[in-house]
């Protein structure tokens, strides 16, 4: 197999200076070199190293060559990659395992932002999701933070958001006009499905609960199919339902408390980190 020359990181960051920069002049201000020093870099590495025409250069104007655009990518790659193992080892001690629980309906909404976020600050970080109903979180002791929903004015914790509870069916259906009126709801031990039921109960509304899931894309699937209506938080509604209200006969519904929760026997930097990441990702 054939052996090729080792790339200096050096080269490459003066590269794509040169690249950003369009010229060797500014490149080397934003490098902390001499024009000379940067012209000697680029010639090492056009001449000595990939053996390649990196530039083509009209008077003070220089533009990359097909082999520079090329090298641009990769160098990028690397140069970020350095970044993130400086990064890693320089922070030993965000090194660990955190497990956090919460319901369903906040996975696809807020945890994709910030999981991305934590894991690009704290790559060595393990994390354990469990997703549960709030009820069956709250009598877990053995997760290092718990999201849950609350009654309004039943609040634990650190207040994340507050969320309408809102009537939902999908577009060209009356669903809602249907009598015994059928429902897709979680399970049981829901705050969600208890609240809905009541209040159709209190305004003698007669109804059935037709899908039970755990899963809020299955009760998604099965109101976007015209099957059902269903009351979910304002904040995890999929833009492609209709939002329905007292206007469609149906009663208004209690306002959520998202919450955070944290276990005073499992605090550490880890958890506290993600915390923090948690609370900011349910303000964006």
């Amino acid at each position: 197999m054939a052996t090729y020359p080792g790339i200096d990181t050096e080269l490459l960051r003066s590269f794509v200076a040169i690249a950003d920069h369009g010229g060797f002049t500014r490149a080397a201000d934003v490098v902390n070199r001499t024009q000379s020093a940067i012209s000697m870099q680029m010639k090492r590495l056009e001449d000595d190293v990939l053996e390649r025409q990196l530039f083509e250069r009209d008077g003070r104007q220089v533009r990359l060559t097909a082999e520079g655009q090329v090298l641009l990518g990769y160098a990028r790659r690397i140069l970020k990659l350095q970044g993130e193992v400086i990064t890693t080892l320089r922070q030993p001690h965000m090194v660990g395992a955190v497990r956090i629980g919460t319901p369903d309906d906040y996975v696809m909404r807020f945890l994709p932002g910030i999981l991305s976020r934590f894991a690009q600050a704290y790559p060595l970080v393990q994390v354990e999701v469990h997703c549960e109903s709030s009820t069956q979180l709250l009598q877990r002791q053995d997760l290092d933070l718990t999201i849950v929903t609350r009654k309004p004015g039943d609040e634990i914790g650190q207040l994340l958001r507050q969320d309408p509870l809102l009537w939902l069916e999908a577009p060209g259906f009356d669903v809602h006009e249907q009598r015994p009126l059928p429902l897709a709801m979680f399970n049981n031990d829901c705050f969600c499905r208890a609240w809905t039921c009541n209040a159709l109960d209190a305004q003698e509304i007669d109804y059935r609960v037709a899908y039970t899931s755990p899963s809020l894309s299955a009760i998604m699937a099965v109101v976007s199919a015209g099957l059902a209506v269903t009351a979910q938080m304002q904040s995890v509604i999929p833009p492609d339902l209709r939002v329905l209200g007292e206007a469609d006969g149906l009663p208004k519904l209690p306002q959520s408390s998202i919450v955070l929760l944290r276990n005073p026997h499992n605090v550490s930097p880890v958890s506290e980190t993600l915390a923090e990441h948690i609370v900011e990702g349910f303000r964006l």
